[in-house]
């Protein structure tokens, strides 16, 4: 009789979330259980203005916000985690337009997924982009900023910028 090793097949693991999406924006909920927070409390917590809240709200970017029973706006922790994601959204330089679009297909439902991925797959094609220019330009300034070190310690002569 023969024993036979065997191991077992590595499962993949899925890659980790970046911060962003799994720490709380901000303070833990309150301690009463309550996640409802006023939209001065949330221009507090995400440096937003009142008015961009507003707009968000207006424009279909921001989901439904809930009210109470006077009509005032109050904000869920899924809604700071939602303003959190639009501000990285924001940081892309994603239009608004875009961004809005975005906000739709969440809304809609799961069968969205591969349109909010080819979305999301443009928008790093372009993130991708820029950091490539920005480093072409950060090159450019260090090498300028490199001679004119050398300047200080070499005898004057013309240069061109």
């Amino acid at each position: 009789m023969t024993v036979m090793e065997t191991t077992a097949t590595p499962t993949p693991t899925p890659p980790e979330p970046p911060a962003c999406c799994t720490a709380e924006p901000g303070p833990p909920p309150r301690p009463d259980g309550r996640d409802q927070y006023t939209i001065s409390e949330v221009v507090a917590r995400t440096g937003l203005s009142a008015h961009t809240l507003r707009w968000y709200e207006r424009i279909g970017l921001m989901p439904h916000v809930d009210r109470s029973h006077t009509g005032q706006r109050r904000y869920s922790n899924g809604d700071l985690d939602w303003l959190s994601l639009v501000g990285k959204l924001r940081q892309t330089g994603m239009p608004v337009a875009g961004m809005v679009r975005y906000a739709e297909l969440v809304r809609a439902g799961a069968h969205t997924f591969p349109e909010r991925r080819e979305l999301l797959e443009q928008t790093r094609r372009d993130v991708r982009s820029r950091i490539a220019e920005l480093q072409d330009t950060l090159a450019v300034l260090d090498y300028k900023i490199d001679i004119y070190g050398g300047a200080e310690q070499a005898p004057e002569r013309p240069r061109t910028g």
